[in-house]
């Protein structure tokens, strides 16, 4: 949206502030529409029985009050502390889940499948290991400028990069694609017990259909991997970097400035987008193919919980080092 582009980089700390404002607002009706269409699903599954409409208002009120205070306090942690808040926040929730998640692996081992929870460990370590690699992962892409001289100095002359990160989206595409993949089964949920056969027949279909395994696991793979290249190319744009490195006196050796070094931009992070994109993919479906290869299903790893976490933490430790650089002590 060019209108969003220009408040955020063309009209400085005054457009980034407006832009934020325009957040919070569109947060609030999110956040009931969400609430409410959790309340319809647990009513619809038993979980929850029905509601008057003081009952629904007032969760809805409260789930509202609570989202804006987690916001404040996102931007308060962003404000006065070290990294993103609202990232810590999330990070801060799925830490505090481990405890419970090891205590129920406790209580519920069974000698007899000891194979299986060495394959869940070594499963969890490799996906360790991967997200680090991934996350840290990234293309140099050597730029040159060309010497200028003005008087009596010389300006330019130098080499450097530009850093092209295997994983450009972090865990967005993942989000965005479970959205997605709720909504059909959420809908169908309202239309299975409707008065008219056929319409409540295409509910139960759709409703029955996300709930097979394999379709759900390859239809969620695919959106995450079409979200990478859509969110990748929201947020780098080949043209642009090119008319700046132009501009700067800056070009990529042995590739034309202009259209060209576009290109040669464009076909490098597609590759590397590709191999990300897989990864993600893989990692958002990790739980089936966890239960699926031990065949346990009461453990299960959170391929999107692990990537929040390792990204977290590792942005964490680089501020820390940031700062400590900053005020001359020693380092990690």
């Amino acid at each position: 949206f060019p209108r969003l582009e220009k408040l955020q980089k063309e009209e400085g700390e005054a457009g980034r502030q407006k832009f934020n404002m325009w957040t919070r607002w569109i947060t609030v009706p999110l956040a009931g529409l969400q609430t409410f269409a959790m309340i319809n699903l647990l009513k619809s599954q038993g979980v929850m029985k029905e509601l008057s409409v003081y009952d629904m208002v007032t969760i809805m009120f409260v789930a509202i009050a609570g989202t804006i205070f987690l916001m404040w306090l996102g931007e308060l942690i962003t404000e006065k502390g070290i990294g993103n808040g609202v990232s810590l926040i999330i990070f801060a929730g799925i830490v505090a889940g481990l405890p419970g998640a090891f205590s129920q692996m406790v209580s519920t081992f069974d000698p007899t499948d000891f194979t299986g929870y060495v394959l869940f460990l070594g499963v969890g370590l490799i996906t360790i290991a991967g997200v680090v690699m991934v996350n840290e992962g990234q293309r140099n892409i050597p730029i040159s400028y060309a010497k200028r001289i003005r008087g009596n100095k010389t300006y330019g002359g130098t080499s450097t990069h530009l850093p092209l990160k295997v994983n450009q989206a972090g865990v967005i595409p993942i989000i965005f694609a479970i959205s997605i993949m709720l909504f059909p089964g959420l809908v169908a949920n309202f239309f299975v017990n409707s008065d008219k056969e056929t319409v409540a027949n295409v509910a139960r279909f759709v409703s029955e259909l996300f709930q097979n395994q394999w379709f759900y696991g390859a239809t969620y793979f695919l959106m995450v991997v079409l979200f990478t290249y859509f969110y990748t190319a929201v947020v780098f744009d080949p043209n642009k970097i090119s008319e700046n490195l132009q501009r700067q006196g800056g070009y990529v050796p042995g590739v034309r400035p202009g259209n060209a070094t576009a290109d040669f931009l464009s076909r490098i992070i597609n590759r590397i987008t590709l191999s990300g994109s897989i990864f993600l993919g893989l990692i958002a479906i990790l739980p089936l193919i966890v239960q699926g290869v031990t065949g346990l299903t009461a453990l299960s790893i959170g391929g999107t919980s692990i990537l929040i976490v390792v990204s977290v933490v590792i942005e964490m430790v680089k501020q820390i080092e940031g700062q400590l650089v900053m005020r001359d002590y020693e380092g990690f």
